[in-house]
């Protein structure tokens, strides 16, 4: 038997038995590249929205204080693990600082925290990232007045598309005024009278 290979050839054309694998073939990975960036999506939200809850509840807990001791602080800080939970706590960097506002336009730290070294903004400098008349409206024209701020950064690793975006960095700010008293004391940065 002979066989002809133009005549093969026009059935290996013609034929369709293939088509439905080539197009799954080509349609998986799409799919599979999308469904696996909807979950790394989800997790991040998920976790912005745990940094958004953790700077809500230093500035919260913080504000309820007169005076703040080391012990105080370190539980303060401490409470930012559970509010993370189940996700690890270990990539997010905490601070909480008081602003002490001395006119509508100028503001300096009057003390600063942090457990991670590094991180604590330096006593008596000056802030100037406040929002626009922040503390004009806030101190209602009588300076000095205080202002805690807590700030949650916190490095995501997504698990499947890190070899596209690498880390993101996730941050949230939150501006209380003080509850019990006029500003909030830390004796362990000399911080002891408003």
């Amino acid at each position: 038997m002979i066989f002809r290979p133009v005549s093969t050839y026009r059935r290996f054309v013609a034929s369709r038995r293939g088509v439905a694998a080539i197009e799954f073939a080509m349609v998986v990975p799409v799919l599979l590249l999308m469904f696996l960036a909807s979950f790394d999506a989800g997790n991040a939200i998920a976790v912005y929205m745990k940094v958004r809850s953790a700077t809500f509840t230093l500035a919260a807990i913080t504000n309820q204080y007169s005076v703040i001791q080391s012990t105080d602080m370190t539980a303060i800080t401490g409470a930012s693990s559970a509010v993370f939970a189940p996700y690890p706590s270990s990539p997010a960097i905490v601070t909480i600082s008081q602003i002490k506002a001395t006119s509508a336009n100028q503001a300096q730290v009057s003390w600063s925290y942090s457990p991670t070294t590094g991180y604590a903004l330096a006593q008596g400098s000056a802030v100037s990232n406040l929002p626009a008349n922040f503390a004009q409206n806030t101190c209602g024209g009588t300076y000095p007045c205080y202002l805690i701020m807590a700030t949650v950064q916190y490095t995501y690793t997504p698990s499947f598309g890190y070899f596209i975006t690498g880390t993101l960095n996730l941050s949230d700010s939150l501006y209380a005024t003080p509850r019990s008293s006029v500003c909030i004391q830390y004796p362990p940065q000399s911080v002891t009278s408003c």
